[in-house]
């Protein structure tokens, strides 16, 4: 042996050399196989349906699909059919080669392959003319560089995603979507035999119209068929499956669902995943998207050829439904424009965010009355939509019935923030300078896109707090620089709520959809219109989603047909009633009434603490410590003269005289009702009176907090802490109103205390107040300290 080792020493050290060769050129890291390859990428719906497969950057459909993911039927049935001695050789199968050189050049006939596995993945991945000697002998010397390089599980693997399938259709993968609509791993035996024989003719005929597969491709794959059942047991069930027709779906049959939204994804998220899972119901896409059409078919008379609706899951924020255009490959309506990013006037749809600003701050509540009469905001003079003034209107008429001066009225009442600010906060985007607007924002001064004023009303329902859209499930990471913004809390719970409780009493229109409803779903809802009629908006939500829906001209033309109320409400109604027949028990979140949330009886003439001359009684929801109260004043007794008529003054003689209540409205009003047709009384003058009226008894006492006291607590023990209030009055009085530096903390019966937690240092009025209107006052001084 030892011999043999020094007779043979220097071949032997030539091959350990060409061993250790052969070896480091395995374990030296190479690229992987698919790095010149672009690819394909496949967008998914929530319910993991295809909606979409885009073309690789070369126009190819091609899918990268690892070979555990390809049916054992393809990998057998390609070796069956291809190359059975794949595993065996090193790249090339020398009896093969000489076969077919001596078939092709000595024996004249027809030209034969000879073409392993590797040869024909070296031909693909270097494009390769192998058709003179020169080019096969390159084509060669190129799948021995394979060989040594990778493992036959990744040459494998490679020529089954490099081969081509017909068309422009590349890889096992692309091929059995498009074809099969199934992916690779999923096909049964003759589908995995027709993906088997397509590479070496592609062009086998297939019928485009009905994807019937033409003669040669069956006579093929029926060929391997046979072949196959000599080395593998076939179940009856299965050969008979290859008597059927074989049909193949084209490229043009393919799914090509919410391309707005999915045009949208692709130009925003950026990932290398060749799969992605988008947050799109499919189904409430076709619902939406057929409600378009036929407002669409039905309002043409009208000259409204175009709309764009975006549906939002509030308790998810994810997009559900996306219409970018009546038509997405309507060219007159330049349908491939995404309508729901269009930045596009608002009209009235912001109106609801500046009353939830003004009952953040205090400045109303849902029943205080504004006043609805021309007035000046400096060189501001707005005007309503139907250029009439209402004179007093509750906050919640004025709201729903979208009255200008109103708004505007809260909207200069507004600071930390304003409007405008609270719009930043809100990400609202390519704003101008505040001062650019003014006041005008109120009205649709500034632009907004769909997408973004369905994040607003999203915020309403989501007690406050505004987050991002959602257009992929979380496992699709976009770019930095396309990082989502963080959630905000930018209104609280309470003024959420009551905005939402305020929009909900906007009377829906009754049409034919409405009646066949066994339910009819509440709705939040508000309409826009923007000037010039160029747009119509109607924005809401319903259930646990959110909607806006937009109709006008991309270029910008107005139609006087646009009106929000009278042109995108009913097409609004008809997706929500739609919505709610596919899904009976669509039902909104269970969400508990915000903390620090009261319901209190309110004069609804003046929209202040009920009295008992007020003739018009009603509720409305009230923040403690927040909202705006006071005691009714439009209600006032008078005693008046049974003879003249007139106001008498102290002592009173009951016999001669009667009590009798008025209204006392101011004078802007006053002369609303007048020029409506119906003047107010003019209340009789006192002024003759030396001193007051009392015929109404004593006013309340207060008993507790002490006068002039200063009320010391520890700042540690400060929600342990609190102060009894308390007071004496006439037994005729049934409910007294508390107050601390005029602001409302609530009411009792006389019989009753009522507790306050100070949260500061500082001198605070305490007032009481009777529900006929009489009041007592007191202050007292409160000290904090550790």
């Amino acid at each position: 042996m030892i011999g043999f080792i020094v007779r043979h020493q220097n071949k032997l050290m030539a091959l350990l050399l060409l061993f250790i060769a052969i070896l480091v050129i395995r374990l030296y890291p190479h690229p992987p196989l698919c790095e010149p390859l672009t690819f394909s990428k496949r967008y998914y719906d929530d319910n993991n349906q295809l909606i979409r497969m885009t073309l690789a950057k070369d126009d190819r459909y091609r899918l990268w699909t690892p070979l555990e993911d390809v049916s054992p039927d393809i990998i057998n049935g390609l070796l069956l059919h291809e190359d059975q001695w794949f595993y065996y050789h090193i790249g090339i199968n020398p009896f093969s080669l000489a076969r077919a050189f001596g078939a092709t050049y000595l024996g004249g006939g027809n030209r034969q392959g000879a073409s392993t596995i590797t040869m024909q993945l070296a031909r693909m991945r270097w494009q390769l003319n192998t058709k003179n000697i020169g080019g096969k002998l390159h084509q060669i010397a190129r799948a021995i560089q394979l060989e040594l390089m990778y493992s036959k599980h990744d040459i494998l693997e490679a020529y089954l995603n490099y081969a081509p399938f017909g068309r422009n259709i590349e890889s096992i993968g692309a091929a059995s979507i498009i074809y099969f609509n199934k992916p690779p791993s999923q096909v049964n035996l003759p589908e995995a035999l027709t993906l088997v024989v397509l590479p070496q003719s592609p062009t086998y005929r297939i019928d485009r119209k009905t994807g019937f597969a033409g003669k040669a491709l069956v006579k093929a794959r029926n060929q391997l068929f046979e072949r196959w059942q000599e080395k593998y047991d076939v179940d009856s069930n299965i050969a008979a499956l290859f008597l059927q027709k074989l049909v193949l779906r084209q490229p043009e049959q393919m799914p090509f669902g919410a391309p707005h939204f999915v045009n949208q994804i692709i130009q925003q998220h950026h990932s290398n995943a060749q799969e992605v899972k988008t947050t799109l119901d499919s189904n409430l896409q076709k619902i939406i998207s057929r409600q378009v059409n036929l407002f669409i078919e039905r309002s043409r008379l009208k000259n409204i050829n175009n709309a764009s609706v975006i549906l939002v899951d509030t308790q998810t924020m994810q997009v559900k439904a996306l219409i970018g255009s009546a038509n997405y490959f309507g060219n007159s309506i330049q349908g491939q424009v995404n309508g729901t990013l269009a930045k596009r006037s608002p009209g009235s749809t912001l109106k609801p965010f500046i009353y939830a600003l003004g009952i953040d701050q205090g400045v109303l509540h849902p029943r205080t009355i504004l006043k609805d009469v021309a007035t000046d905001f400096g060189a501001y003079t707005p005007e309503n939509f139907d250029r009439n003034f209402r004179g007093p209107i509750s906050a919640t008429d004025a709201l729903i019935h979208s009255r200008n001066i109103p708004a505007v009225t809260v909207a200069s009442k507004l600071h930390n923030p304003s409007f405008y600010q609270f719009l930043v906060n809100a990400h609202i985007q390519k704003l101008a300078d505040e001062s650019h607007y003014g006041l005008s924002l109120v009205l649709g001064g500034g632009e907004i896109s769909a997408q973004e004023l369905v994040g607003l009303y999203a915020m309403l329902a989501n007690e406050g707090r505004w987050q991002p859209l959602k257009f992929t499930e979380p496992t699709i990471l976009p770019k930095p620089q396309h990082t989502l913004p963080e959630p905000q809390q930018l209104l609280s719970p309470q003024a959420a709520f009551m905005t939402i409780d305020m929009l909900k009493q906007n009377t829906r229109p009754q049409d034919v959809l409405s009646k066949m409803q066994n339910k009819i779903i509440p709705v939040a809802w508000k309409t826009g219109t923007s000037w010039g009629f160029r747009d119509a908006w109607t924005a809401g939500t319903f259930g646990h989603y959110a909607m806006v829906v937009w109709l006008g001209n991309f270029d910008g033309s107005g139609n006087n047909a646009f009106v929000g109320v009278d042109a995108a409400t009913p097409l609004f109604f008809n997706i929500v009633d739609s919505i709610n027949a596919y899904y009976p028990n669509l039902h909104k979140p269970n969400r508990p009434l915000p903390p620090n949330l009261k319901r209190i009886d309110i004069c609804l003439t003046s929209g202040n603490l009920l009295t008992q001359w007020c003739k018009a009684k009603g509720k409305t929801w009230f923040i403690p410590g927040v909202s705006p109260i006071n005691p009714d004043t439009i209600f006032r007794p008078v005693m008046i003269d049974n003879q003249t008529g007139k106001a008498v003054c102290p002592p009173y003689d009951l016999t001669t005289s009667h009590l009798a209540v008025f209204e006392y409205w101011p004078s802007d009003l006053a002369a609303i009702f007048a020029s409506a047709g119906i003047p107010k009384k003019t209340p009789p003058s006192t002024k003759h009176c030396r001193s007051s009226q009392n015929y109404l008894g004593e006013p309340p006492k207060i008993t507790s907090p002490l006068k002039n006291v200063v009320y010391q607590f520890r700042s540690t023990k400060q929600k342990n802490e609190q102060i009894s209030f308390t007071a004496t009055s006439d037994g005729n009085v049934k409910t007294l109103y508390w107050f601390v530096n005029n602001n409302f903390i609530g009411q009792t019966d006389p019989r009753n205390a009522i507790n306050w937690i100070p949260t500061q240092s500082g001198t605070f009025k305490i007032l009481v107040m009777d529900d006929l209107g009489r009041s007592n006052s007191r202050k007292i001084k409160i000290e904090l300290f550790d």
